[in-house]
């Protein structure tokens, strides 16, 4: 098999989930042969992943003359015209030509790839915008939100979503919770998702410098610690970490005898992003609420403004990590003194952070939906106490601070040898396998004039519904 030319498209290279993915996406395919190019719309050398600064991966940043939203809305529509900006950069008669395009998170740009270039495009779905966007998304039902103008907005959005994602010659899911509602909500979808679970670089998660160095002693402590990694969003509701650490510290769970612990919350913080900034301020509150002292901290190279609050410098109950880099990952999550990793999402389509976690050996407790339900393990008719790697509960604060008793008073199997199946070499490969296969199917056919014209209307009808939805 010849090595291949991919390029990576990706709307944000960040720090979250999906970025890490991309990045260990792209670096375990180029360790198999392969040469591998991200394109993206947005790249900041000081809010990114070492492997996209440091020369391990190309990064094309192709930044638009657009905004992310206007006046907080509007965010899908800009992205899709922010992702035709850099398609039209990457189908440009200088640019440079590859034999497939890894599409992910966002689908607007697949039939262009297609019809244009006449190449094949591999889309990894995360999960589905029109769910995301549409209201709150549990399992099995939707929990709508918005009015008539916001619903008429979203029809040609959610429209082209499944009509651009049907164009992919082959679509991979993060996890079977996804691709089952995938199957559900896309109904005009033939294709059945194959699921590729995230993979992460093992050899990322070692610990690595000096426990004397700055970064490093900033956030490590002799003290029990409870590790919660999220972007600062509010759909990651994190308040349920603050809430059951809040009844486990005051000993409101029988059993709570665990000397002087912390609570750690690290996380990806954009400034430009209202959302981060309103997330922390809740939290913060929600700290003080429950008489809980609290510090905020940054590496000095992500060059993070941390806001003014009222902070305790010296050993505080919780501890804010804004935008933490590689080492204070790993020496959090190696850290002897680390109990166990806290992960808050309800219904999250994978999770890599609980797989990042039983990767160092440490304990997950997560919610018992959404795709940490197919990493992590906890005790049940077919899995023993020995094979627990963790503890999966409703979203519940009594509930989860009764596991943190229980996580304090036993020792679990640790998960090394199960996080080798979410490894990137296992990960890499099966990307591989879909990568060479849509390459193989040769070029594309000439496109259809109808389907361009369709596009362009829902196009100049979403433009107008915008224009509506602002007066």
């Amino acid at each position: 098999m010849a090595p291949l030319r991919i390029a990576f498209i990706h709307p944000d290279l960040g720090i979250g989930g999906a970025e890490r993915l991309v990045v260990d996406a792209a670096v375990g395919l180029q360790k198999l042969g392969h040469t591998v190019e991200i394109y993206t719309s947005h790249h900041d050398p000081a809010h990114c992943f070492d492997e996209t600064r440091d020369g391990t991966l190309t990064i094309h940043a192709i930044h638009p003359p657009l905004p992310r939203n206007i006046r907080g809305k509007f965010h899908i529509l800009l992205a899709h015209l922010r992702q035709l900006h850099l398609t039209y950069h990457l189908l440009r008669t200088n640019a440079p030509t590859y034999d497939v395009y890894f599409v992910d998170q966002l689908s607007t740009c697949i039939p262009a790839l297609r019809f244009l270039s006449r190449k094949r495009v591999v889309f990894y779905c995360h999960f589905p915008d029109k769910l995301l966007a549409n209201g709150e998304f549990v399992e099995g039902k939707m929990r709508k939100r918005g009015g008539f103008l916001k619903r008429a907005y979203r029809l040609p959005m959610d429209w082209l979503e499944e009509v651009t994602t049907q164009n992919a010659d082959i679509i991979l899911a993060n996890s079977s919770f996804t691709a089952g509602v995938f199957k559900a909500y896309f109904p005009s979808i033939p294709q059945e998702p194959r699921v590729v679970h995230p993979g992460i670089n093992l050899r990322s998660y070692e610990p690595v410098g000096d426990s004397g160095e700055p970064d490093i002693a900033a956030v490590s402590s002799t003290r029990p610690t409870f590790l919660s990694l999220n972007r600062f969003e509010k759909k990651k509701n994190v308040a349920l970490a603050i809430d059951a650490f809040a009844l486990f510290k005051q000993g409101l769970v029988k059993g709570a005898s665990l000397p002087s612990p912390r609570l750690v919350i690290g996380g990806g913080y954009d400034a430009r992003v209202e959302e981060n900034m309103m997330t922390l301020v809740s939290l913060i509150d929600r700290a003080k609420g429950a008489s809980l002292s609290y510090n905020i901290v940054s590496p000095p190279s992500s060059r993070t403004t941390i806001p003014p609050f009222d902070t305790t410098r010296r050993d505080p109950d919780v501890l804010f990590l804004l935008n933490f880099t590689t080492a204070q990952r790993a020496a959090l999550l190696s850290a002897p003194s680390t109990l166990a990793l806290l992960y808050t999402p309800a219904n999250e389509h994978f999770g890599i952070v609980p797989v990042e976690a039983m990767s160092s050996g440490l304990p997950v407790l997560a919610c018992n939906s959404g795709g940490p339900t197919e990493s992590v393990v906890d005790v049940d008719d077919d899995h023993p106490p020995s094979a627990r790697t963790g503890w999966l509960r409703a979203p519940e604060a009594a509930g989860w601070a009764a596991a943190l008793v229980e996580i304090t008073e036993l020792t679990p199997a640790r998960a090394d040898a199960g996080a080798r199946a979410f490894g990137m070499e296992a990960m890499a490969r099966k990307l591989e396998r879909a990568l060479v296969e849509a390459a193989e199917m040769g070029q594309v056919s000439p496109p259809a004039v109808l389907w361009f014209g369709s596009f362009v209307v829902v196009a100049l009808f979403s433009y107008f519904m915008a224009i509506v939805y602002a007066s």
